[in-house]
């Protein structure tokens, strides 16, 4: 399995279990890279895609922001164009509709497959029930009640709240948010990082074994798998590539096409000091300033914003700064800094792996019956970890998947 973040983690643990000798291997260390610093929201009640017709008078104005919550790097535009022409080509409600249910059977079943893990593990305190709040600050109330409906509509477990009865839920929020949506069915990770590392101990304990290479290329011959990496190669009987946003030149060297973006996410995690009750007792996300606070372990946790900008640009930890800011509107107060604490403070930069329709690979490679996919999991790649992995042990050991997972296959764009 090319690839330690929580996607590889999750497949290489199923697979595992399932009897297979596992090698996990991936260039930086055990969930380094989106796995690490994200917001730790198991968004089940994400089940939209993010091509919605809306963004388009909407788009010129969020990228002219360098602060605003969707950046595009002057630098990366033209590398950027064929990918966006894609993701306005699935905003027609056909496409949308597709989409839509194609994500909804993924994240079905999410959280209990985690639920059934964990338990395993014996670390389910790392996963928390206690739902998630979208909150309102100026939307207009035909509005969000139209929004409530749709959620509802989809079957999405879901309650409107008015000021009172958020406050009711949340006492730490601001008394300018004027109504919520309770998703009541959602769950958060007290530390997203402690989570990878945990999954990857238990893979271990059942005979996993991890490597720190680098990988530059696969090939397939009639008598397994080849892994060319920095530190020799690798002969296995199959390979799953689930390195993310990496994951375009390796299937590029197969001859798949893969048109991926590293959809840049920032995170600020601030300090709470000992002794003090937690801030919030489950996820807040902000409709208008589009981010999320989540309650971590000892930490709060803000992230979002999305900026387009490459793999290999450096960070603008100004947009994790900014999270800050933000936060002062949604919170009656932030958690008390002193000094010492702000060198605490940690900004984050983690690159999304996006895909124009907003779904994942998730299949055997069409040409090569040895090599599987289990990438480009866009914002909803903690969400989806377990599923996907449950999915490519069954494709694996070809068994009948638990849903159709024809609309995930990789031939969508080749």
């Amino acid at each position: 399995v090319i690839g330690a973040g929580i996607i590889g983690i999750n497949c290489a643990l199923e697979l595992q279990s399932l009897g297979y000798q596992v090698t996990l291997v991936d260039k930086g260390d055990i969930g380094q890279g989106c796995s690490k610093s994200n917001a730790g929201h198991f968004a089940t009640e994400q089940i939209f895609p993010l091509a919605e017709s809306s963004l388009l008078w909407q788009m010129p104005k969020l990228l002219l922001d360098p602060l605003g919550p969707v950046s595009l790097s002057a630098k990366h535009f033209i590398k950027a164009v064929p990918w966006f022409m894609q993701f306005f080509n699935n905003m027609r409600p056909r496409l949308r509709d597709k989409n839509t249910m194609a994500i909804k059977a993924l994240n079905k079943k999410a959280i209990s497959h985690y639920c059934t893990l964990l338990k395993e593990a014996n670390i389910e305190h790392l996963i928390t029930l206690q739902g998630s709040l979208l909150v309102f600050e100026t939307t207009d109330y035909n509005k969000v009640d139209a929004m409530y409906q749709h959620y509802k509509n989809e079957g999405v477990a879901v309650k409107l709240l008015d000021r009172a009865e958020t406050l009711k839920l949340e006492p730490s929020l601001n008394d300018n948010i004027n109504y919520s949506l309770f998703f009541t069915d959602v769950a958060h990770t007290i530390d997203p990082l402690a989570l990878s590392v945990a999954l990857s101990e238990f893979a271990k304990s059942k005979g996993m074994t991890f490597q720190q290479r680098a990988v530059t290329e696969i090939s397939q011959s009639d008598t397994g798998v080849t892994v060319l990496t920095d530190l020799g190669s690798l002969t296995v009987d199959h390979c799953v590539v689930a390195c993310g946003a990496w994951s375009k030149e390796l299937l590029k060297g197969l001859s798949y096409h893969l048109p991926i973006e590293a959809e840049r996410g920032y995170s600020l995690s601030l300090p709470v000091p000992n002794n003090t009750n937690p801030t919030l007792s489950r996820p807040v996300a902000s409709a208008e300033r589009r981010f999320i606070i989540t309650p971590m372990d000892k930490t709060l946790r803000l992230a979002g914003t999305v900026e387009y900008a490459g793999l290999n640009a450096p960070a603008n930890y100004k947009r994790a700064e900014m999270l800050k800011d933000n936060a002062a509107f949604i919170l009656k107060t932030l958690p008390e800094q002193e000094t010492e604490q702000r060198s605490e403070q940690e900004a984050w930069m983690g690159c999304r792996p996006s895909l124009p329709d907003s779904l994942p690979v998730i299949c055997q490679a069409p040409n090569h019956d040895k090599i599987f996919f289990a990438l480009g999991h866009q914002h909803l790649g903690l969400t989806q970890g377990a599923i996907t992995g449950k999915l490519i042990g069954q494709l694996v050991t070809k068994k009948k998947t638990e849903i159709d997972v024809s609309p995930f296959c990789i031939s969508r764009f080749n």
